[in-house]
């Protein structure tokens, strides 16, 4: 049986899933690509679920994509498996966190940039190395790229191939946090914990509109849901009262 699997495990408000490839320095497999999307199915679905934290196991994120099926992924374009990992990850419905130690390279780095936040070790290494491989880097994924650190460092990291260190992915973007090793995990806690105590329809509302996916219908319907909701009464008392929001919006059925 292969030890290359995700694993999924979750605490009250956080789930967390955790890549496994002790063999491959936790390269997806085909088969890991597949099971993304199925997870993120299943934790979208259950209302507990405030916050997800994406991460690897050993002290590695992720070393890339498998290229063990490399013929499978080049038929496939930008309508691969990976991508489709990719797409549906970033269109997660609550906040996600990645969480980095290590290598973060390739598919790795795909999948951490698809995330809404990435923390990162004092360690860890990112690079983007299609241009070493002689692939063309998916549209979607390129472009996401540039989105997070601006053309011209998406240039640098496509056209070199080359690894860059943490504090540099911190000044180009890449990351929002670099902290030693040994504080990530609790910086992660804190983070996650503080994200799930605060409104969800606020963060809800946040990520869509950031993410570009609120039209001005979905806009009007999210100012509709603060007047009804008494969501923002309650922030206010809390606010008045000295006391922590009791919020309790939660979000209807997937339109």
């Amino acid at each position: 049986m292969s030890d290359a699997e995700l694993t999924v495990t979750v605490d009250g408000p956080v789930a967390t899933v955790v890549i496994r490839n002790p063999a491959r320095r936790n390269a997806m497999t085909p088969a890991m690509w597949r099971q993304l999307p199925v997870l993120l199915d299943g934790l979208e679905a259950d209302p507990a679920v405030r916050v997800l934290v994406l991460t690897g196991a050993g002290g590695t994120f992720c070393a890339g994509a498998d290229l063990g099926d490399l013929d499978e992924l080049l038929a496939a374009g930008d309508g691969s498996i990976a991508v489709a990992a990719e797409e549906r990850l970033a269109a997660f419905g609550r906040p996600t966190v990645a969480a980095i130690e290590g290598a973060c390279v390739g598919g790795g780095c795909q999948l951490a940039v698809a995330c809404d936040l990435r923390l990162a070790a004092a360690d860890a290494r990112f690079g983007v190395p299609p241009a070493r491989l002689g692939l063309v880097y998916p549209a979607p994924t390129t472009r996401r790229l540039a989105g997070l650190v601006g053309p011209s460092a998406a240039k640098h990291l496509l056209f070199t191939g080359e690894l860059v260190d943490a504090e540099r992915a911190l000044r180009i973007g890449l990351v929002d946090e670099v902290l030693p090793a040994g504080v990530l995990a609790d910086r992660v806690a804190a983070l996650t914990t503080t994200i799930a105590e605060r409104s969800r329809l606020t963060v809800t509302a946040a990520k869509e509109i950031v993410d570009g996916r609120a039209d001005a219908d979905r806009l009007a319907w999210w100012h509709a849901q603060v007047r009804d909701s008494g969501e923002a009464r309650e922030g206010v008392s809390a606010v008045n009262e000295r006391r922590p929001p009791r919020f309790g919006w939660t979000p209807p059925a997937a339109r």
